[in-house]
């Protein structure tokens, strides 16, 4: 069996034609697509730090509603105080009285905590939605499963560049 050896002429017209597609690829193609990794590697690592942030917002707000509890049951130990010394003083009925209107404000107060926790934990479980969104929208945009899809892209890409 012989060795096939190519010719002189079509070993230098590869080579050329070679050097000519590195070329073009070097001067048009590999530096858009490693600014668009770089911009990918940002995404990414803005989204990690947003949701780093919604967590520390997450937990400030816990916090936020666990003084608001102590706060209300500061307010409630304060309001039976004051029950119990107006007790002592009037008749039953303004005993009465004092402990609806006591009981009231109490509910009032849990009322209000509850609509603030709800409200936050709303507003927190809203932006980590659009964080989420956000994130999967740019995650799929970037994502290519085989070869053909890659190729059709950067063909899409590289007509672009020509166009422009």
């Amino acid at each position: 069996m012989e060795i096939i050896m190519p010719e002189l002429g079509v070993f230098f017209w590869t080579a050329v034609a070679f050097l000519i597609v590195w070329f073009i690829l070097r001067k048009f193609a590999w530096k858009p697509i490693l600014n668009m990794l770089h911009e990918r590697d940002q995404s990414i690592e803005d989204a990690l730090n947003a949701a780093e942030n919604a967590k520390i917002e997450m937990k400030q707000f816990e916090e936020k509603n666990q003084q608001l509890l102590k706060e209300a049951k500061l307010e409630r130990e304060k309001l039976l105080k004051e029950a119990e010394e107006t007790q002592k003083r009037i008749m039953n009925e303004a005993r009465e009285s004092a402990k609806a209107e006591t009981n009231k404000m109490i509910e009032q107060a849990h009322k209000t905590i509850e609509a603030d926790r709800e409200a936050a934990f709303a507003e927190m479980k809203n932006e980590i939605v659009d964080y989420s969104i956000q994130i999967a929208e740019k995650i799929l945009r970037q994502k290519l499963d085989n070869k053909e899809e890659q190729n059709k892209i950067a063909e899409q890409y590289m007509s672009s560049i020509k166009v422009n």
